[in-house]
């Protein structure tokens, strides 16, 4: 019988050395799980079903159970490493079908996709060519598209200001020319239909107590004017020379604050263009007694775009960076959870597989739920500890050299009693 257990104790040893092996193998293996070999004891059943020996005949490995701890995380210079801080695997869509992964060490291929290392690809939800992420359905492979951004012409100029209520009404009439025919102004620039940048400039005028006269000019910055424009009144509503257009009156109350109007520039057409007119919101203006300062000076045009870089916020959301300025979300990283960690299946190459044991993968956008948050430019470190596996090693070396030493034993008790005469 001592033999059965020296050798049962010698193959226990042999894999809880393998098991150490490989998780030393993979201290630096970006994403990798260790694991731990789980023993039992085996007894033997009485030929009757009544009971057991009190005497076991071994010990077998039961599982090997990996360890899904936080690994370390690790700074790189690829925008595309992704490391999940908290619960979650990565989505990844290969040849044999779906796998889940902690390696977020990914790459864009040559049509676009992102993918990892294996060629498998990462998979999320794609964004609208508005750029909207709708994170409630199917995952697909994500796509970084390269299309450039069209030109929107303006249509909307959000104006903050103070106007200095102190100052007096100008004696001259209105000439942009003449500082003394106005009391302020400011400008910023607008866009046509073809991405062309206009220069929308605002003179403010007072004309009574809370009442001001607003004169708009749009024209093109790089091309000089070839006759002076003329200005007109803005009460009644004027004829406005191109490239020139006029305004209209603003409001206050009392107190300063916004009462109403705002400059109402009829349609004009840029050279090339589609026909413009602008609408004007005035409500975040006052009329205090302060100096003249702009706080707030917005439009809504753009001009065209290329997609000059991408980056990876926390939510997993993957936002396109362009030459124009802009920036517009080009997708979604998706992460899945599990009830069961243990029960995954590993397939090599980082990846393991859902089973029924670990239960169904739940999806949802990173830091939704008990999904962990991406961090960007990062890779998750292997969690195997080396200093507890060297130890980890001698001791299984001291079991095994224990296991053969009880064989050798049982070996000198019996040939003491071959001997016998």
């Amino acid at each position: 019988m001592s033999f059965t257990q020296g050798l049962s104790g010698l193959n226990a040893a042999s894999k809880g050395l393998e098991v150490i092996g490989n998780n030393v193998a993979n201290a630096s293996t970006v994403g990798f799980k260790q694991s731990q070999a789980q023993f039992a004891d085996v007894f033997a059943a009485s030929l009757g079903g009544a009971g057991t020996s009190q005497i076991g005949i071994g010990a077998k490995l039961a599982t090997v159970a990996q360890q899904f701890t936080q690994g370390n995380i690790s700074v790189t210079n690829n925008p595309l490493d992704m490391a999940v801080n908290g619960p979650g695997f990565f989505v990844l869509q290969g040849v044999n079908g779906i796998g889940y992964s902690r390696n977020g060490q990914f790459q864009v291929d040559k049509n676009g996709f992102i993918v990892s290392s294996t060629a498998k690809n990462l998979m999320g939800w794609p964004a609208s060519a508005a750029g909207v992420v709708a994170s409630n359905g199917a995952t697909s492979p994500l796509q970084i598209s390269t299309a450039s951004i069209t030109p929107t012409p303006t249509s909307t100029l959000t104006v903050g200001l103070n106007l200095d209520s102190r100052m007096p009404v100008p004696g001259v009439a209105f000439d942009p020319t003449n500082t003394l025919s106005f009391n302020s102004s400011t400008s910023t620039t607008t866009y046509d239909s073809l991405g062309n940048a206009q220069l929308s400039s605002m003179y403010f005028r007072k004309t009574a107590a809370n009442t001001w006269d607003v004169y708009t000019t749009v024209s093109d910055p790089t091309a000089p004017v070839t006759a002076p424009p003329t200005y007109l009144s803005p009460n009644p509503a004027p004829v406005f020379p191109a490239p020139w257009t006029a305004s209209g009156t603003v409001t206050f109350n009392t107190n300063g604050t916004y009462l109403a109007g705002a400059p109402a520039v009829p349609a004009f057409t840029p050279p090339g263009a589609t026909a413009q007119t602008f609408t004007f919101d005035f409500t975040a203006t006052t009329q205090f007694g302060a100096s003249f300062g702009v706080t707030k000076l917005t439009q809504n045009g753009n001009t065209s775009g290329t997609l000059a870089g991408f980056s990876t916020s926390a939510d997993g959301t993957i936002v396109g960076r362009y030459s124009n300025g802009l920036t517009k979300a080009l997708g979604q990283v998706a992460l899945a959870t599990f009830p069961n960690n243990q029960g995954l299946q590993p397939l090599g190459d980082n990846v393991w597989a859902a089973t029924g044991a670990s239960g169904a993968a739940v999806t949802g956008a990173p830091g939704s739920g008990i999904n962990g948050v991406l961090q960007t430019a990062s890779v998750e470190d292997s969690n195997v500890d080396l200093t507890a596996e060297l130890v980890n090693m001698i001791t299984a070396q001291r079991v095994y050299q224990a296991n053969a030493q009880t064989i050798k034993t049982q070996d000198a008790v019996m040939q003491t009693l071959v001997n016998l005469r």
